[in-house]
């Protein structure tokens, strides 16, 4: 008589951290914690809220931005960045706390599909802390630290002409702004559409401006460097 061939053997029960890191519902958490530790340290999408950057940057474009760019050093002149502007902006708060608007800013300000923070803006940076800033030289440009600079970016300028309408004439250009030091730990931006542009200066072109017209990036503040062009597709470019 044939011996009953032995049952065979039960599959060990898998550890219970296997059991944990093997299921979809960690996959996903997973995922999503990933996606945060990239958007808070490495690179994040941002929405164009305005005309102030054109024609480099339109409204409605999406755009990346690298938050490792000034790792050990700071803007340049030329550098097109994202920053969080403080009171002095008057960007104001959010003129509705509904529920349906406030998940739909936190969507954009995850995804760069929707409104960014109230309170973030892109600029292009002119100077750095130390470095003396004014306008205009005799052929209209901007000087940093007695040099003008070239800016073939600049769109739609104030109107400038030589022994016309200039920063000697009465009136002068709109374009001229009296010579200033940027502070300790700030920048000045201004955006590239400059006829219609809230930024640095845009308080201080009028000839009895004093001081305290001046809004500056602090470095604090600012979120990175303006890498690419996402959205849209025909407008895909690197900045």
């Amino acid at each position: 008589m044939t011996a009953p061939s032995p049952a065979p053997p039960r599959d060990a029960p898998r550890p219970l951290w296997r059991r944990i890191t093997g299921s979809a519902w960690f996959h996903l958490v997973a995922a999503f914690v990933v996606f945060g530790l990239i958007l808070s340290f490495v690179a994040k999408p941002y929405v164009v809220p305005s005309g102030s950057m054109e024609q480099t940057l339109i409204p409605g474009d999406r755009i990346l931005v690298n938050r490792l760019a000034f790792v050990g050093g700071g803007p340049h002149t030329g550098d097109v960045v994202v920053f969080d502007a403080d009171e002095t902006w008057n960007t104001g708060s959010p003129a509705s706390v509904d529920p349906l608007r406030a998940a739909l800013r936190w969507v954009g300000e995850v995804t760069g599909f929707g409104p960014s923070g109230p309170h973030t803006l892109v600029k292009r940076v002119i100077a750095a802390s130390g470095q003396t800033v004014e306008c205009c030289d005799q052929q209209g440009r901007v000087i940093v630290d007695g040099d003008p600079i070239d800016e073939p970016y600049v769109y739609e300028d104030f109107p400038f002409t030589p022994g016309v309408l200039d920063c000697t004439t009465a009136p002068r250009s709109q374009r001229c702004f009296d010579e200033v030091t940027v502070p300790d730990n700030s920048y000045l931006v201004l955006g590239d559409h400059r006829s219609n542009s809230s930024d640095s200066a845009a308080r201080c072109r009028a000839p009895d401006a004093d001081a305290t017209c001046w809004r500056w990036a602090q470095q604090g503040d600012v979120v990175g460097r303006a890498l690419v062009i996402l959205w849209p597709i025909g407008r895909w470019s690197g900045l």
